[in-house]
């Protein structure tokens, strides 16, 4: 199965925690002239919420934050940097861009998006498409 693109982003249902903090921010909204604006806060979230993603497709990588968007095309990627279960992606030149919402477990993912410009590390290196379903070994030793 081929994939041609995908998202990777917060989960839609972390609005909700907006929503409470903007219920909860009421009475105190309210207690005094201009502190309305403790309102920026969960709209900052949401903002944040719905920004903060990372799309793969097969032309390569587009990492979004708060503020700003990377473009990385597959050819410019060198490698995948993995620390503590995040992934940022290392461009030829050395530079390295956090991949918002990618994860260990999405790396197999990407290496399908990408064509197989990035090695799968849950494929099997020993097994190839023309080779038959390997048998288990059932010599006694």
């Amino acid at each position: 199965m081929t994939v041609s693109k995908v998202v990777f982003r917060t989960p839609p249902t972390a609005h909700l925690g907006a929503l409470l903090l903007a219920v909860a921010a009421t009475p105190f909204a309210f207690a005094a002239p201009g502190l309305f604006g403790i309102y920026a806060i969960p709209i900052a979230m949401i903002v944040w919420v719905v920004r903060h993603r990372t799309t793969a497709d097969t032309d390569g990588l587009t990492a979004r934050d708060m503020f700003t968007s990377k473009t990385m095309k597959w050819d410019d990627l060198a490698s995948l940097k993995i620390d503590r279960g995040r992934v940022s992606a290392v461009g030829t030149d050395g530079t390295v861009t956090r991949l918002p919402g990618v994860r260990l477990r999405h790396v197999s993912l990407l290496s399908r998006v990408s064509g197989g410009r990035i090695p799968d590390p849950a494929a099997d290196p020993e097994a190839s498409d023309e080779e038959s379903p390997a048998t288990p070994d059932t010599s006694a030793e």
